[in-house]
């Protein structure tokens, strides 16, 4: 119960400052070209609204809705969500949105998307000046990757360390990395100091998407972090550092291999090869009654060189400008598979984006996640489906190139329309995670 309560309060908290980020930029836009803004709201208000107050001598009524959908502001003489007949219905006024010239209009709706991108530059520039940037490189991971089944189906192998995808430099495992390797045609490696070529096929992303498999972990190597007491591993004399070569003659130099050897070997004695430094040595140790030799693994960080970049004030900005725009162009890449079925079927809602927060306040993690959802929703808006902003840029740029105004009958049918659409998906995206949730 703590687990969700914490996670509940992160992605409300989260998606609360890009809603009120996005819609500041519209509301600042409009007044810049003195349009008046009637409501200013975080989440909706059908019917009620949980708080409101309106400035004396202001036009705007700002406020906080009941239903934690987004938010919106109401702009004068604008067909929007409000769907208000009776204003449009009247003669233009001069500080309404649609007595505007096109150009002010079309700055006032791609205002929202731009201070979405500009606010996730923001957040990632300060991430990288807070905590600088932490990796570890492919070329510190003598031990490889782990591969998925997936992976392996198509040539990867257990060990493997990426070196290029299409010629390319892989430099360290993060979604951009991922996004290269899934798109490109051959992907190199380093297989036992040689290099081996693996095709990739057109379809492996949808792959990993249908059977929900993370492409690759870096590998744990069996490094002894400690023997703990009264066990095989300590009566045997294994040392802190002490590297596990082998089990019986099988290959055992990561945690995984380790593990698969030792499951079927209960309450049995075992040769174990393993390495001091430059010395390699050979014992006897009787696993206990789960087959365990009764050591605790060292962590990563412990057995690969992990790379921190630190930033200056200043230095972070370009950063945080180059995080930004990877970010952006994964996920505008990744967009192609929401089209098939594997990746309609993996569509999520609330509670999908909920679970991606960690389950302990931590707030590197939050920001960062934060600033991916700020990225997601620049994009996601100005794509052209009326009822998002990218709907009525789409109808901004037939009006400048036209010179003719679509109607306002159609716009309020095309106003409906996306809304239906928006609502449908919606529900699609959170029922797909209660499917998950209880049949899976």
């Amino acid at each position: 119960m703590e687990t969700f309560l914490i996670k509940t309060v992160q992605l409300l908290l989260s998606l609360s400052i890009l809603v009120i980020f996005h819609e500041f930029g519209h509301f600042i836009f409009a007044r810049m070209f003195k349009v008046r803004v009637e409501k200013f709201y975080l989440f909706f208000d059908p019917w009620f609204s949980l708080f409101k107050f309106k400035p004396k001598n202001s036009y705007t009524e700002y406020g906080i809705g009941w239903l934690p959908f987004g938010g919106y502001v109401k702009i004068s003489g604008m067909i929007d969500e409000s769907m208000d007949r009776e204003q449009m219905s009247q003669p233009p006024k001069p500080w309404e949105f649609r007595s505007k010239p096109a150009w002010q209009r079309l700055l006032i709706m791609v205002a929202g998307v731009v201070f979405n991108f500009i606010l996730a530059v923001f957040i990632y520039s300060m991430i990288v000046y807070t905590w600088g940037t932490s990796y570890i490189p492919f070329k510190n991971a003598y031990a490889g990757m782990e591969y998925c089944e997936s992976a392996r189906n198509i040539g990867f192998q257990n060990g493997d360390i990426p070196l290029s995808a299409d010629g390319v430099d892989l430099n360290y495992m993060s979604s951009e990395t991922l996004q290269k390797i899934v798109d490109a045609k051959e992907v190199k490696v380093l297989r036992d100091n040689d290099t081996i070529t693996i095709e990739i096929p057109k379809n492996f992303m949808l792959r990993l998407i249908d059977k929900e498999e993370l492409f690759a972990l870096y590998r744990i190597p069996s490094v002894v972090f400690e023997a703990s007491p009264n066990t095989g591993a300590a009566r045997a004399g294994l040392q802190k550092g002490d590297h596990i070569e082998s089990i019986d003659g099988e290959k055992a130099s990561s945690l995984n291999e380790m593990h698969k050897i030792l499951e079927s070997k209960p309450n049995t004695s075992v040769s174990v090869v393993y390495s001091r430094g430059s010395e390699v040595k050979t014992t006897e140790i009787t696993t206990d009654s789960l087959g365990r030799l009764g050591i605790a693994i060292a962590p990563l960080s412990d057995s690969y060189a992990i790379v921190t970049e630190h930033y200056g004030f200043w230095e972070s900005f370009p950063k945080g400008i180059e995080l930004g725009v990877d970010k952006l162009k994964s996920y505008v890449s990744s967009m192609k598979y929401v089209f098939t079925k594997e990746g309609a079927q993996s569509l999520g809602g609330f509670g999908a984006i909920g679970s991606i927060f960690p389950a302990t306040w931590d707030w590197e993690a939050f920001w960062s996640m934060t600033a991916f959802l700020s990225v997601i929703l620049a994009f996601m808006n100005i794509l052209p489906i009326p009822a998002l902003d990218g709907g009525h840029v789409l109808f901004l740029l037939y009006e400048v190139i036209t010179r003719r105004k679509p109607n306002d009958k159609f716009m309020e049918y095309a106003q409906m329309g996306g809304m239906l659409f928006l609502f449908a998906l919606l529900i699609y995206a959170n029922g797909n995670d209660i499917f998950r949730f209880f049949f899976k």
